[in-house]
C-alpha cells in the first residue's frame, strides 16, 4: 500500500518508527564512551550507575578549627567550674578537615577554649600550650564529620541515565572515581534542500529564501545532547540529494532531510527515502507539520533512520520536538524531556482541523487571579510566533476548536516565574510599546503585546484579560481621545489614563511617491490601491472621521476592506507592492524606507485598571516612562512628541 502523503495519527506514526528501530537494533543506547572526570562531562548521560568505591569522608574528620577531645572528659565543665585538658593526652589541635586521633570523638571550636601555658616560655619564642581550659561540656561527635557522613562505600551515588550536572561531578569524585562512562552522543546529519535557498550572509533576491532551518534544527539537536552535522544546501536535483543522503547515512546515526517533503514537482524527499531504503510514513495528522516523512535507509546490519522535515520553519521545529527529541533521548538512555505544564484560559475562540492534532502556540501571563493564554499566529512559516510563544497546547483530533474562556493545558517553554512577571498589553499597535518591552526586560519584566486595535484593547480590559491597553480612539464630537469610549466599554471599571506619546499619522507611500499621493482625496483615484487597518483600530476610526469630514464615501476607495493589524504590516504591504498607500505612523514608513505624507497629530494613551496601576508588577513600567534613555529612544523616532509622556489624563 502506498504511504505517500497519507496522513496517519501521530501514535501510529511513532509506533511504525519504533518497530523499525527495534528491527534494526537501534531502539536503545548507541554506544559508551569513557571520559576523564572534568567539566567536559557536564550534560553527558551516565551509561551505568555510579557506586561509591570509598566512603566520604573516609575517616572521622574535624568540621572546625579547634581541639579534638573525648566527650566524656568534658562532662563536668561549666562556666563556674572550668576544667583543663592536657594537650597530647586529652586534647589535640586539628584544622578543619584533619583526621581525629583514634581516641577522640568530638571537637571544641578554637574560639571556645582558653590556652594554658604551665611553663614560662623563653623570651625569643612563645611556648606551645600545655593544656586548654573549657567552660562547657560537649556531646559525642560535636563538630565532627564521621566517616561515611556523605556516602558509604558500595552505596549508589547516581543511577544510569542521569544527565550530569556540576554537582554530580563532585559526588562522583568524592566517591573515589576519576573517570566516568557516558553514552555516546548520536550524530545527526542535517541536510537543507531547495534551489531557492541561499546561505546565511548572502543577499536574498526576490524568490530566494535565506536558509536557517538547518541552524535551528542543529541548535535543537545540540540542546538535546546529540552532535549536529550541518551539510551544505543541495539544489532540487534528485540524484544530488540521493548522493548526499547516502554520504550522510554512512557518517551519522540519523539523517534530517529538510524540505521537499510535500508532493510538489520538486519535492523529492519521499522518493529519495524510497530509493535508498523503506518509506514508513509520509504524512502525519498534526498541524503544523503534517508532511513529515519517516523512513529507514540501508540494509542490515547498517541501517539509519531518516526524517523528512517540512520546509516551513515552525513545522520543522515542531517535527524536532515530536520525533527527534524522543529518539535522541532513547539513544542517550535518558528520559524524554517532560515540559512544565500549567492550566490557562484561552483569551479568544480558536478553530482546529477536525482530523489533526493541532499544536497551538500561546503567549501566557497572569492577569489578576487568572492565568491567560493568548493564541498567536498559526502560520507554519511564522517563526516569530515561536519566538514570542511562552508555550503550546495540543488540541486533539476531533476537537474542531474551543470557545474563549476554555481551560487548556499549556506546555511551557519558559519558567513559571517568567509568566508571573509578564505584563499583558492588548490594544493598538505602536512602536513605542516595542521599545518599552526592551527596557522592561532589563528590569525582570516581560511585556507581551497583542495588536487587536484600540477598541479590542478596551474590550480585553473589560473582560479582565490584560493589564493595560494602548488606545488612540478619537471622539468625533469632542475631539478628545479615549475617554468617551472608556466610559462606554468600561463603565464599572476604575481606570487610569496615562499619556504615552503624541504621534504623527499620515499616508505611507512608496519611495519617491511615484503616484503623487498627497491627501485623502487621492484615495478615490481608480489606480490607487489602499490598505486599511482593522475595524475597531484607532487609525481606522481616525480615517473614517476625516473621510466623513471630506465627504468621501468608503465605497469609493479601492482596498478599503483590505485590513492589516499593525502599522508595520501596512508599511510592509506598501513596500511589497501589494498596496500603494495606507494610513499609519511615520516610524513605520521610515522602518521600511518608504515616504510619509504627514496629515494628523494624535495622542496615544495607556489605559490601566486602577488595581493594576497600583501593583508592584507595573512599577518598572512607570519608572521607565521617566527614564531619560527610554525617552530619548522614543524621541529619536520620526513623528513622535514626548512632552506629555507619563502625564495622568484621567
Amino acid at each position: 500500500m502506498s504511504v505517500y502523503l497519507q496522513d496517519i495519527p501521530l501514535p501510529q506514526a511513532q509506533s511504525r518508527l519504533l518497530q523499525a528501530l527495534q528491527a534494526a537494533g537501534l531502539a536503545g543506547v548507541l554506544g559508551v564512551e569513557e571520559l576523564p572526570l572534568d567539566e567536559r562531562a557536564v550534560g553527558r548521560v551516565l551509561s551505568e550507575p555510579i557506586w561509591a568505591s570509598i566512603s566520604s569522608p573516609h575517616y572521622h574528620a574535624s568540621a572546625m578549627d579547634g581541639y579534638a577531645v573525648r566527650a566524656m572528659h568534658t562532662i563536668e565543665a561549666s562556666p563556674a567550674v572550668p576544667i583543663d585538658l592536657e594537650m597530647g593526652t586529652r586534647a589535640f589541635y586539628v584544622d578543619t578537615g584533619d583526621s581525629l586521633p583514634a581516641w577522640a570523638d568530638a571537637v571544641i571550636p578554637i574560639e571556645n577554649v582558653e590556652l594554658i601555658n604551665i611553663e614560662t616560655p623563653p623570651e625569643d619564642k612563645p611556648a606551645p600550650p600545655r593544656a586548654i581550659r573549657i567552660r562547657a561540656a560537649v556531646t559525642p561527635w560535636s563538630h565532627v564529620r564521621p566517616m561515611g557522613e556523605d556516602m558509604v562505600a558500595t552505596q549508589l551515588v547516581l543511577p544510569a541515565g542521569q544527565v550530569l550536572r556540576p554537582v554530580d561531578l563532585g559526588a562522583i569524585a568524592a566517591s573515589g572515581h576519576d573517570h566516568v562512562k557516558v553514552t555516546r552522543k548520536p550524530r545527526v546529519a542535517i541536510i537543507p534542500t531547495g534551489t531557492e535557498l541561499v546561505p546565511l550572509g548572502h543577499p536574498a533576491k526576490a524568490g530566494e529564501i535565506i536558509e536557517y532551518n538547518s541552524i535551528t534544527l542543529a541548535a535543537q539537536v545540540t540542546a538535546w545532547g546529540a552532535r549536529a552535522n550541518r551539510y551544505p544546501i543541495i539544489k532540487d536535483d534528485f540524484d544530488l540529494i540521493v548522493q548526499c543522503v547516502q554520504e550522510a547515512a554512512s557518517e551519522n546515526d540519523l539523517v534530517l532531510l529538510n524540505a521537499g517533503s510535500s508532493a510538489g514537482s520538486e519535492d523529492f524527499s519521499a522518493r529519495v527515502v524510497d530509493k535508498l531504503g523503506e518509506l514508513l510514513v509520509h504524512g502525519v495528522a498534526v498541524r503544523p507539520g503534517h508532511p513529515v516523512i519517516l523512513g529507514m535507509i540501508g540494509k542490515l546490519p547498517h541501517m539509519v533512520p531518516i526524517i523528512g522535515v517540512p520546509g516551513y520553519p515552525v513545522s520543522a521545529l515542531l517535527t524536532g520536538e515530536i520525533f527527534v527529541e524522543p529518539l535522541i533521548a532513547r539513544w542517550l538512555g535518558r528520559p524524554v524531556a517532560v515540559p512544565i505544564t500549567i492550566q490557562a484560559r484561552l483569551t479568544r475562540k480558536v478553530t482546529s482541523p477536525a482530523g489533526d492534532d493541532d499544536y497551538l502556540r500561546l503567549a501566557v501571563g497572569r492577569v489578576g487571579d487568572k492565568i491567560l493564554a493568548a493564541p498567536l499566529s498559526r502560520g507554519a512559516g511564522v517563526i516569530s510566533a515561536l519566538v514570542r510563544a511562552d508555550g503550546i497546547t495540543i488540541l486533539p483530533r476531533g476537537t474542531q476548536g474551543l470557545p474563549a474562556g476554555s481551560e487548556v493545558q499549556v506546555q511551557l517553554y519558559r519558567q513559571p516565574h517568567e509568566i508571573e512577571n509578564t505584563i499583558f498589553a492588548i490594544g493598538s499597535h505602536d512602536i513605542t510599546i516595542d521599545i518599552l518591552a526592551q527596557y522592561l526586560a532589563a528590569q525582570d519584566r516581560r511585556l507581551i503585546s497583542a495588536n487587536v486595535g484600540s477598541m479590542g484593547g478596551l474590550v480585553a480590559l473589560s473582560r479582565g484579560e490584560s493589564h493595560l491597553a494602548g488606545s488612540h480612539l478619537l471622539d468625533p464630537e469632542s475631539g478628545e481621545y479615549n475617554l468617551k469610549y472608556i466610559r462606554e466599554v468600561l463603565p464599572k471599571v476604575m481606570v487610569k489614563v496615562i499619556a504615552l506619546v503624541y504621534r504623527q499619522q499620515g499616508l505611507i507611500v512608496a519611495k519617491g511617491n511615484p503616484l503623487q499621493i498627497h491627501s485623502l482625496e487621492d484615495l478615490v483615484r481608480e489606480e490607487i490601491r489602499y490598505i486599511n487597518r482593522q475595524n475597531g483600530a484607532g487609525t481606522r476610526v481616525l480615517l473614517d472621521y476625516h473621510l466623513r469630514l471630506a465627504g468621501i464615501p468608503t465605497s469609493a476607495i479601492n482596498g478599503y476592506q483590505q485590513e492589516e493589524y499593525t502599522h508595520l504590516a501596512v508599511a510592509a504591504a506598501v513596500a511589497s507592492g501589494r498596496a500603494d498607500c495606507g494610513l499609519g505612523i511615520a516610524a513605520a514608513a521610515q522602518a521600511l524606507e518608504l515616504d510619509f505624507i504627514s496629515l494628523y497629530q494624535e495622542r496615544y494613551d495607556l489605559v490601566i485598571p486602577q488595581h493594576f496601576y497600583e501593583s508592584r508588577l507595573l512599577e518598572p513600567l512607570f519608572n521607565t516612562l521617566q527614564d531619560q534613555a527610554f525617552r530619548q529612544a522614543v524621541l529619536s523616532l520620526p513623528g513622535y512628541n514626548i512632552d506629555q509622556m507619563g502625564k495622568e489624563i484621567a
